[in-house]
């Protein structure tokens, strides 16, 4: 049997019960009653206008309600809200606008900026336009509807995996002036694709702004040390994605809470950051020196790579180094969430364990091509287990194969992790079968376990890969790396 698409198997032993996760009964019957309901009710605004059918009562909510409601509609769906009824005709030309760009052709944005009579809340323009159509940008920056600008994101209409050679970089244009007009009222922004010089940033001042992503943008250490430090004082989630050598950066914020880095930093410095929870380093081979001196609300940091020699991370002295602890003078608390990309190495995962003793969420990208070992632990690891409590409540592996050191790995959280939750297995869709199921419960003696409540998921989904965020309201989850299907 070979699923198509994602899917999962769940397992819960003693006895153990493989069953396929579909929806059930109830619930076609759900989704069927919702399709009818559907079809058989007026759209908003029939009864009101003396048709049959159902009371709108969405109709009945106030305008400022309901230009809300057409705020968070894609742009075409909150223009198409004209002809739902007479009483929403007037309120998409009032009510505050999403205008995202994202398959609007040729001028039509510009079109909607002049024939749109209400405020313009949030704007997504390609990137592109900053380098080959600064002209018309500039045109659309200016407009009236503009004035009052919450949201503003230049988006990549590139993958994210495609890399800009240093010679295009070199050529990257400063935006149009008018970009910067909104810097009293902007609370997020998303710069793509552009140079910012020194002259233009040292003017700056954004003081509502609370999310700001730089991606492929080209800036000085000197300036980008300046947006974070003076410029931006209300800011909180700060996304770093950018080819040019810097350096280092350092970081001395009350109020920052989230950072994501895939940039060719040399050194970051967390040096003062009591609202810091999320330190998301993007890129898997990231060859930097991370030193955290003050971040006493730090839960979530990933991803630690065994790629790159020259990375490390330090908690004050506590030294981590491609995923060794090379040196433990302090134990950190704070840290709850974990990903760290590596081989099926059950002893640096326990040394690990020992500094991040508090961690209760682990995640585990596996190098497919690496030896992994044995992972024997029943002497070895004797006086871990009588001694260190394991909090862990979360453990996410993939590339899961169901070889003997992977059971050995798997096993020891099995039969040793008194909090266990979940434990989630990974697999290529060749193993997704009853019989690999079968199997795989009786090697890791799922009967056995610690944690009564703890089940066994096994999977063809992947946990969310971070090395591709773009997106700033990733980094206000708490826990990113969750599986988004």
């Amino acid at each position: 049997m070979e699923p198509t698409g994602r899917s999962t198997k769940r397992m819960r032993p003693a006895p153990p019960d493989i069953h396929q996760s579909t929806p059930g009964p109830a619930e076609t019957t759900d989704l069927e009653a919702t399709t009818a309901g559907r079809t058989q009710h007026p759209p908003p605004g029939a009864g009101r206008d003396g048709g049959e059918g159902s009371p709108d009562r969405i109709s009945d909510l106030p305008d400022a309600v309901l230009g809300e409601i057409i705020f968070l509609l894609p742009t075409k769906d909150g223009a198409r809200t004209q002809a739902l009824a007479s009483r929403w005709r007037h309120l998409w030309r009032a009510s505050p606008l999403n205008l995202d760009c994202r398959g609007l052709s040729g001028n039509f944005p510009g079109a909607i900026l002049s024939a749109h009579g209400g405020p313009v809340h949030r704007l997504c323009l390609p990137s592109l336009l900053l380098q080959y159509r600064a002209d018309v940008a500039g045109t659309w920056l200016r407009s009236p509807s503009l004035d009052k600008l919450q949201e503003l994101e230049f988006y990549l209409e590139l993958p994210i995996t495609y890399r800009f050679s240093f010679s295009r970089l070199q050529l990257l244009q400063p935006p149009p002036a008018s970009i910067f007009r909104f810097s009293s009222t902007l609370r997020v922004a998303t710069i793509s694709q552009c140079h910012l010089p020194d002259n233009t940033v040292e003017t700056l001042q954004f003081p509502l702004l609370k999310k700001l992503a730089l991606v492929e943008v080209k800036i000085s250490e000197g300036s980008l040390q300046s947006i974070i430090t003076s410029g931006c004082p209300a800011l909180e989630s700060l996304l770093l994605r950018t080819s040019f050598d810097i350096r280092g950066l350092r970081i001395n914020s009350p109020i920052l809470k989230s950072i994501g880095v895939h940039s060719r930093f040399v050194e970051l410095i967390i040096q003062d950051a009591p609202s810091l929870e999320r330190l998301l380093c993007l890129r898997m081979d990231m060859r930097m020196r991370v030193s955290v001196i003050s971040a006493p609300r730090l839960a979530t940091l990933g991803y630690i790579s065994q790629d790159s020699p020259d990375s490390k991370i330090m908690f004050g002295s506590t030294v981590i180094q491609r995923l060794c602890v090379v040196s433990l003078t302090m134990v950190v608390r704070t840290v709850k969430i974990l990903a760290v990309h590596m081989n099926f190495n059950l002893d640096m995962v326990i040394e690990l364990m020992k500094c991040f003793v508090c961690l209760e969420k682990l995640y585990m990208k596996i190098q497919t091509d690496s030896p992994a070992g044995t992972n024997f632990w029943r002497h070895k690891h004797r006086n871990f287990i009588t001694s260190q409590d394991i909090r862990l409540k979360t453990l996410v592996l993939g590339h899961y194969r169901g070889i003997q050191a992977q059971v050995n790995f798997v096993t020891f959280f099995i039969l040793n992790a008194k909090l266990l939750e979940s434990i989630r297995l990974e697999v290529d869709s060749r193993d997704y079968n009853d019989g690999f199921f079968a199997e795989q419960c009786r090697m890791l003696q799922m009967e056995k376990r610690v944690s009564r409540g703890a089940q066994l998921c096994v999977t063809t989904g992947s946990h969310n890969d971070v090395s591709s965020t773009v997106d700033l309201s990733d980094l206000d989850l708490v826990d990113p790396f969750t599986c988004r299907c």
